[in-house]
């Protein structure tokens, strides 16, 4: 492992890049908006163990293969983008559905939060990114610790930084239920002061 100057360095380089908003953070505060924080929470709970299959890929060499063979890459990447997409559309479907003012804040909805958050962070472009570019830099070939298992602890490491982040977005926001929300865009009530032009 490297010193500990360094492992400092990493740590404090590993949270400025996990407060910058990625498609991880993204939905989970999308989910914490739309479900409550308890959904967001179980978004963060998936979040957090798609992040391992990052890092059982990292210490297995796979960020090597996609280093060698860009198009592997390419197309992880346009699969997150494609599944982001359409988990948008189906967000933006459930909520017309759901206009009548029954509250998604369920447990069913905290759960689908649970599992949608995994693939997410599975097909995360900014996390592959992460661990194919950045955690190499951190790893001692001369070390006693072999190279897969120094993979695992910086990833470790990683993840709970990351972890942390996406739980300050998830606590940070006051979320508002549909019922809320459709009051405040519905048409001004009859006898409200018009504002002054």
């Amino acid at each position: 492992m490297p010193p500990l100057e360094v492992l400092l360095a990493f740590a404090v380089t590993t949270a400025v890049f996990a407060f910058i908003p990625g498609p991880a953070m993204l939905y989970a505060a999308a989910r914490t908006m739309a479900g409550g924080r308890h959904a967001g929470l179980m978004a963060v709970l998936g979040i957090h163990l798609g992040a391992y299959v990052h890092i059982i890929a990292a210490a297995a060499g796979l960020s090597a293969l996609f280093h060698a063979v860009p198009v592997a890459y390419t197309l992880i990447k346009l699969a997150g983008a494609l599944y982001l997409i359409w988990l948008g559309i189906s967000m933006f479907r459930r909520r017309d559905s759901s206009s009548d003012g029954v509250s998604d804040a369920s447990p069913k909805s905290a759960r689908k939060a649970f599992g949608e958050s995994i693939t997410v962070e599975v097909l995360n472009p900014k996390t592959a990114i992460f661990f194919m570019a950045f955690l190499p830099q951190f790893v001692d070939g001369n070390a006693s610790l072999p190279l897969w298992a120094q993979l695992a602890v910086l990833g470790a490491i990683v993840n709970a930084i990351f972890t942390f982040a996406d739980i300050v977005c998830v606590l940070l926001p006051i979320p508002m239920k549909p019922p809320l929300c459709s009051e405040m865009i519905a048409p001004p009530v009859s006898g409200m002061i018009s504002p002054p032009v």
